[in-house]
């Protein structure tokens, strides 16, 4: 086995793993670990009452944060005409069409996140063995298939991000950096708990969001309490 860090030892020193934290005081916790030398991602992940493998209960979505995530996001977007001139206007990195779609097939993908007009999903439908195992598919139900080409590009440089579970029914999702204030970070992570609990399946049945965690990059993860 690896030795156990110094730094490690310390923040798991000063966490109660028998604890179940309300948010705000999870992000001083964490705020008062010692963090590594980079501005290091605060994430909360959640643990949800649904079967992925069930088409039913595939839970995705997008959500703004208040507060954004501290991070250059780099958008593209494909669209032609007047939607492209809002999407280059709104920051876009890059805008475009069937020529950008060859460079995505031929393994091109220096980007976070891409936007689409419905009009370009006969270009954008062929990507999904390149963007689907990253996660970068455009989806109308993540935000990112859209006639608001400009609008969908300015939100999500400002920190809208978009999330899908995962094949063990958790969701990831980062909200702000160690460095933001602990009052930032625990209103980031309400926003996307809030936003979660609207996105509940129909059939899934019981407690929907099971368990909820937030760490850090390089930290250990502290059990939180969701109220709403």
């Amino acid at each position: 086995m690896p030795a156990v860090s110094r730094r490690a030892r310390e923040n798991a020193s000063k966490v109660d793993t028998d604890k179940v934290y309300p948010l705000e005081q999870a992000m001083s916790v964490l705020k008062g670990m010692r963090l590594a030398k980079f501005d290091e991602t605060v994430e909360i992940a959640a643990r949800l009452g649904v079967d992925p493998k069930k088409s039913d209960q595939m839970v995705r979505g997008a959500v703004s944060l208040p507060h954004g995530l501290g991070k250059s996001v780099r958008v593209i977007a494909f669209a032609e005409g007047d939607a492209a001139e809002d999407a280059r206007k709104a920051g876009a990195v890059e805008v475009g069409s069937e020529e950008m779609a060859k460079r995505v097939e031929g393994g091109w993908t220096d980007f976070d996140i891409v936007v689409a007009h419905p009009a370009m999903m006969r270009v954008v439908g062929r990507l999904g063995r390149v963007l689907g195992p990253q996660g970068k598919m455009p989806s109308p139900k993540s935000g990112t298939v859209t006639p608001n080409v400009g609008q969908a590009v300015k939100e999500f440089m400002a920190g809208k991000v978009e999330f899908r579970v995962d094949s063990g029914g958790n969701v990831h999702v980062p909200v702000g950096k160690a460095s933001f204030p602990a009052v930032k970070l625990s209103e980031n992570a309400k926003a996307f708990l809030d936003y979660l609990v609207t996105l509940k399946p129909p059939s899934s049945k019981g407690h929907f969001i099971r368990n909820i965690a937030v760490s850090t990059t390089m930290g250990p993860g502290l059990r939180v309490e969701y109220l709403h």
